[in-house]
């Protein structure tokens, strides 16, 4: 099944917007592009730029646009979102994003009402969160970014390490997009063959070198904005991998932010397990078992944004 024929909508073009709309322009992801920002200017001027790149990639229209817009989109990303005033506190930023969600929930139910919503603004897991509540969509459709990025960090890492193709690496990171992360060492393979307290390819499991290499993970993020200001251009592959696996029906497993259903005994908070993702959005969770402390931090990540969710005003 091919997605080029297939519409897709990104609200917001900063950094993160632009990217994810470069990376869907450059593999034809999408036979359309549809980019809406609250500068509409600076929408049309990237819609622009992008379009005078098709004799080198191909046929794929880009233009900028209003929600009215997004009717027929099969897949909208949201990378909208208001960032921190000097002294405004955590809750205060959390509020205000809400308020912008709010609007673009209300927007969407209007227009494109049977699209899937990928977010992918930050805080995720607490905005996906947020998004399902104001939402009429059904949850399964509304889905974050998650963990995708932290976990294809994670297999980089590890196939440096080990000396293989990253992607001859599978393994997780699940839990909070943040500080809470959970490596899942418990199902780590590179090739079929475990990691965890096993020799691959010459090299024994060495847990200190292990946890160093995840440390350079969780603080991936941090380590780029303080070298170039912010992050954009994997989060901008993992958006276009995520919309591709939805415009093709590929039902392929990613570590998305969802509500778990009770999944590890937690509900009523995004966080990321791994999921069967296809043309609906969220088909079902594949959640591996994980031993006694990954379970602890996937009890940890949901504490923590859940303590963010409270207080907040959202509906």
């Amino acid at each position: 099944m091919t997605s080029f024929s297939h519409a897709v909508g990104i609200i917001g073009t900063g950094n993160v917007g632009v990217a994810a709309a470069y990376a869907l322009f450059q593999r034809q992801i999408a036979g359309e592009l549809v980019l809406l920002d609250k500068d509409p200017r600076r929408a049309e001027g990237e819609a622009m730029d992008l379009m005078h790149g098709q004799s080198l990639v191909g046929r794929v229209t880009v233009r900028a646009g209003d929600y009215a817009d997004l009717k027929g989109c099969r897949v909208i990303v949201v990378t909208a979102g208001v960032n921190q005033k000097p002294g405004e506190s955590r809750l205060d930023l959390l509020n205000r994003n809400a308020a912008v969600f709010r609007e673009i929930a209300a927007q969407l139910d209007r227009h494109a009402p049977e699209a899937v919503l990928v977010i992918a603004t930050n805080p995720v897991d607490i905005l996906t969160r947020v998004m399902q509540r104001l939402s009429a969509r059904p949850a399964e459709r509304i889905i974050g970014t998650g963990t995708m990025l932290d976990t294809s960090r994670f297999r980089a890492a590890l196939g440096d390490y080990y000396g293989v193709n990253p992607r001859s690496v599978h393994a997780y990171i699940m839990g909070e997009h943040g500080d809470s992360e959970v490596p899942i060492w418990s199902t780590a393979k590179v090739g079929g063959l475990s990691l965890y307290r096993q020799t691959v390819h010459g090299r024994p499991f060495d847990e200190g070198a292990m946890e160093a290499l995840f440390q350079r993970v969780r603080t991936a993020a941090a380590d780029i904005i303080s070298r170039k200001g912010y992050t954009n251009t994997a989060i901008g592959l993992v958006i276009a991998y995520l919309v591709r696996v939805i415009l093709e029906d590929q039902k392929s497993v990613l570590p998305v932010s969802v509500d778990p259903e009770g999944e590890y005994g937690l509900r009523e908070v995004c966080l990321s397990i791994p999921c069967i993702i296809g043309a609906s959005g969220m088909e079902g969770l594949v959640a591996p078992v994980i031993s006694d402390a990954e379970h602890q931090g996937m009890v940890r990540s949901a504490r923590i944004l859940r303590d963010s969710l409270e207080g907040m005003v959202i509906g």
